[in-house]
């Protein structure tokens, strides 16, 4: 049972912190893996060139390859001697005067500097026609351009995009070092809950949080796992938990975490477990409960869905991206379309249309008339979320601010 304080109440940034630096003391191993399981996963440690790219000199074009010395004194043409396909060198070697005809990709012969491309060049017979005034290089890439032998080339905490794999396996790399992705256990609760399809009872709702965090979890690259609802029930919310304590990394509830008399998880984790903290000021969201259960990071959204929305894109993200060790996701900002403003201290969140203005410039409508945290078909129809920072405050149409895309 814990008996220490916690603290109730936080600054958001202060929730924000305290979830990086739990994050952080617990983050997750790394394992080695093949490339194709490493999309969309974070690299555990800088990723540095095994040879350089290109590793040897190569044509960029289709055409002949030839050297610039001889081009000003080959009235006749050039002798065509060979030719040399994209695949294994062939060894060719060019004298004075000669050329060879090559492909994209192909290995430069020895000798060469210059490619003609076929647009340049007329051939009759074994002898190649090419402008003498083309300039030195062209057409040639040079090994190492892109990069050295021992570059680093990819960051550790970066969430790999198919381009850098693709990078990582032109540079010679067949695994990579990655951080294991947490186990996420999706929980939500409430006697209210009816899957959807099954015929609702007076009193009964459908659970879209399910869906919602589910949705959100994969779209981050983690595969969760939905349990059964928890009931309003304290020995069925033992049980349930203390499974998805043992075996996985992070559990994830939606409901159950303010102050209600069927608000039971604050006062489950506190005998069970450690309370990070309590309640955060922010809108929608305040009854978040964070804490440690078992080996799990416990982290108890509320259960309005816009809510579930805005605690997870921050908050979840704040505790899955660090044990991770994934670097910080990048900031947007957007111009105001509309004026917007709260007159309440806690930091607001507000559903918002993020889109590009004719000016070029990001721009976001914000949704000013369904601000309720129940209001999930304005979610739906929005896309992003626009922050309001603490304090009372009104912003004018034209104002920057923050927006989370979702």
């Amino acid at each position: 049972m814990q008996e220490t304080p916690f603290p109730v109440g936080l600054a958001f940034a202060q929730a924000q912190a305290r979830l990086a630096q739990v994050a952080a003391a617990a983050r997750l191993a790394e394992e080695s893996l093949p490339l194709a399981r490493c999309h969309g996963r974070v690299l555990a440690r800088d990723v540095h060139a095994l040879q350089p790219l290109p590793p040897f000199d190569n044509s960029a074009m289709d055409g002949y390859a030839c050297r610039h010395a001889d081009l000003a004194t080959a009235a006749d043409g050039l002798h065509l001697v060979g030719e040399q396909f994209a695949g294994p060198a062939r060894g060719l070697r060019l004298g004075p005067g000669e050329c060879v005809r090559i492909t994209t990709g192909a290995p430069l012969p020895e000798g060469a500097d210059t490619i003609a491309i076929r647009e340049q060049a007329q051939v009759v017979g074994e002898r190649v026609q090419v402008p003498p005034d083309l300039p030195p290089g062209q057409y040639v890439r040079r090994a190492g351009d892109d990069c050295a032998a021992g570059a680093r080339l990819l960051e550790a905490g970066t969430a790999l995009s198919p381009a850098q794999v693709a990078l990582a396996a032109a540079a010679g790399h067949a695994q990579l070092p990655m951080r294991q992705r947490p186990t996420v256990a999706v929980f939500t609760g409430g006697d209210e809950l009816v899957s959807p399809g099954l015929p609702l009872q007076p009193g009964q709702i459908y659970d879209s949080n399910r869906e919602l965090l589910l949705g959100l979890l994969r779209a981050d690259g983690l595969d969760p796992v939905a349990w059964p609802p928890l009931p309003d029930d304290p020995a069925r919310i033992a049980s349930a938990l203390a499974d998805a304590a043992s075996a996985f990394d992070v559990i994830l509830t939606c409901g159950g975490a303010s102050v209600g008399e069927k608000d039971l998880l604050p006062a489950h984790l506190r005998t069970h477990g450690q309370v990070h903290f309590w309640k955060v000021m922010m809108k929608p969201g305040m009854p978040v409960l964070a804490g440690l259960l078992g080996r799990a990071q416990f982290l108890g959204l509320p259960g309005n869905p816009v809510a579930v929305l805005a605690t997870y894109l921050t908050l979840g993200r704040t505790l899955l991206d660090g044990l991770q060790g994934r670097a910080p996701r990048p900031r947007w900002s957007a111009r105001l379309a509309a004026p917007a403003g709260k007159d309440h201290a806690r930091r607001e969140f507000l559903r918002g249309t993020l889109a590009c203005a004719a000016d070029g410039r990001l721009e976001i409508v914000p949704d000013t008339a369904a601000t309720s945290s129940h209001r999930l078909r304005a979610a739906a129809a929005a896309n992003a979320l626009l922050v309001l920072p603490e304090g009372p405050q009104q912003l004018p149409a034209g104002a920057v601010v923050e927006v989370l895309p979702y």
